[in-house]
């Protein structure tokens, strides 16, 4: 046991890290081994593959994954801001170069193949445009001369842009909805809150008459003798022959239909073979790191601090949240995935990244370095 007298980098760390949100970050990651585990073996069998190849593969990208996260936690407040601006920026890059370059798969372009390895940018987009648009909203608030809330707006039209053309439906309803949630909180006039509204119900209906591929899952949704609704009806039925307490390990047959049983229908493999209980302790975890997030803001005296734990917040509960109602059919299909639960080079690391940055960000810091936190926006980018 360390001596807390001792300032090492490590005890330092140790004794200011929210260790609660550390130790709920750490089980849903052990989580998501147990049901790699559980549900890839059939997947990579069905695809001609080593029947673990996936496991192995889910292990290798936690390496990195919790060098991210372990790194990015030990950032202070400014190297926040200057990594996701360069993040953000290569991300932004990347997205557009997808458009272009990428693979196209089930009639999207969201890959890129970089040095042999698929990257989905989308996913490094959303925490450091999060981390962006925080600092900038607190700007605002702190300087009402700069025009922060024109770069903001700026910045979502960018990302919104290069998404639907993709088209990726799921992630941009994801980062326009953490948007507006930030939006609000910086003290938006209500002409805004009507102005976005309208602006979101115009593009959903556009995007139902004008692209086949959201008409079909919004009727597949409403009404299911539309369409093919094999994977959500598998899905459903894996609760029900789960119950509270599962099948047991390795004895469910949802893994074995369906193709994304590894990803994006995870949750119902954890539903059928370890039950109800289990689904219900993943959703508490869930629930732990949001809440206990928000509280940290609603206590923090800085504004950029305020902002960007908020939003980092909301985006992993409400991605948490889009993938388990999916998997209940609550809401039409999206191919989002399960924190740290699905399979996913990109998505655990890009997950790790905004987990470490809310780390970082909920770490005890001394007033004076909360206080020197925000020293407009650019100053911020120019600053030692």
């Amino acid at each position: 046991m360390r001596s807390r007298a001792k300032r090492t980098p490590f005890g330092e760390w140790w004794w200011t890290i929210d260790r609660v949100l550390l130790a709920a970050l750490a089980a849903l990651m052990l989580a998501g081994i147990v049901l790699s585990l559980a549900a890839s073996p059939p997947v990579a069998t069905r695809l001609g593959l080593d029947p673990f190849h996936f496991v192995y593969r889910h292990i290798l990208y936690l390496v990195p994954a919790l060098l991210v996260m372990f790194g990015t936690s030990a950032l202070s407040l400014r190297a926040i801001r200057r990594v996701s601006l360069i993040v953000f920026l290569v991300s932004l890059a990347l997205l557009a170069a997808t458009l272009v370059f990428g693979a196209e798969i089930k009639g999207a372009r969201r890959w890129i193949v970089l040095a042999g390895v698929n990257i989905q940018p989308s996913e490094f987009v959303k925490p450091a445009f999060v981390i962006l648009v925080s600092w900038l909203f607190a700007e605002s608030a702190r300087r009402p001369e700069m025009p922060a809330n024109t770069v903001a707006i700026a910045l979502l039209l960018s990302v919104i842009v290069l998404l639907v053309l993709q088209p990726d439906f799921g992630q941009t309803m994801l980062i326009a909805l953490v948007w507006s949630a930030l939006f609000f909180m910086a003290g938006m006039r209500w002409i805004w809150v009507f102005g976005l509204g309208g602006t979101a119900v115009i593009g959903l209906v556009t995007a139902y008459y004008t692209i086949p591929h959201v008409a079909k899952r919004i009727n597949r949704f409403m009404d299911p003798s539309s369409g093919d609704t094999f994977n959500v009806d598998v899905a459903i039925e894996s609760f029900v022959r789960g119950g509270w307490f599962g099948t047991g390990p390795g004895e469910g047959t949802v893994k074995r239909v369906l193709p994304e049983s590894h990803t994006d229908f995870v949750f119902a493999v954890a539903a059928e073979e370890f039950g109800v209980v289990l689904c219900l302790i993943l959703v508490a975890l869930f629930a732990l790191v949001v809440i206990r997030s928000l509280v940290h803001a609603l206590r923090d005296d800085d504004p950029f601090s305020r902002f960007a734990v908020a939003g980092l917040a909301m985006l992993f509960g409400s991605q948490s949240a889009v993938n388990m109602a999916v998997n209940l059919h609550l809401m039409p299909a999206k191919g989002m995935t399960l924190p740290f639960v699905s399979y996913g080079g990109s998505s655990l690391i890009s997950l790790a990244y905004g987990m470490g940055m809310l780390l970082a960000l909920t770490r005890e810091r001394p007033r004076a370095e909360q206080l020197g936190s925000g020293n407009g926006f650019a100053p911020a980018l120019g600053a030692a």
